[in-house]
């Protein structure tokens, strides 16, 4: 990963411990996030991303915790190249002073892959399956039930669709 420092106030992101999966960013101005409001804070650093990977922005355990701090807009494309800001939003009632150095969030590198979109001519019908089109929230809530090996329930698996670029769906 490239990183270039726009001034003398921005602090190259760094893993707090070895095995931390994320690069803790900081500040590079002194801000104050209002209580329940949202405010951009520079960090004072361009980013050239490796192949193959997009950053996504994250929260800061200690500070979501202790102080009611979360990151909004947190996807860092590939192509982008200005620099890096972090929209952090206040949950608190307490306004949270943040000064030049303060560690705000952290950025994770994730893979990702951008296959060519190709569109589905033919009537497409999903194979039935347990939750089907259903969303949001549709799995439940409760703890799932676990049944001794000798109850065990064994689907067929059966494939869902033949795909041949530039050919319709086979169903």
């Amino acid at each position: 990963m490239l990183v270039k420092r726009l001034n003398q106030d921005a602090c190259l992101p760094k893993r707090s411990t070895y095995g931390a999966a994320g690069y803790d960013i900081s500040s590079s101005i002194d801000v104050i996030v209002p209580k329940r409001g949202r405010v951009v804070v520079n960090t004072g650093l361009i980013i050239v991303l490796p192949e193959g990977c997009y950053g996504r922005i994250a929260p800061r355990s200690g500070l979501a915790l202790k102080h009611g701090i979360d990151v909004g807009a947190g996807i860092v494309d590939r192509d982008y190249f200005g620099e890096i800001k972090v929209v952090l939003f206040n949950h608190s009632d307490d306004d949270f002073v943040i000064v030049k150095g303060d560690r705000i969030a952290q950025l994770i590198l994730e893979q990702n892959i951008t296959p060519e979109v190709e569109e589905i001519f033919n009537d497409f019908t999903p194979t039935q399956h347990e939750r089907n089109t259903e969303g949001f929230g549709s799995s439940g809530i409760r703890p799932l039930q676990v049944r001794p090996p000798n109850q065990a329930l064994f689907l067929e698996r059966k494939p869902m669709a033949t795909f041949r670029p530039g050919h319709d769906f086979d169903l």
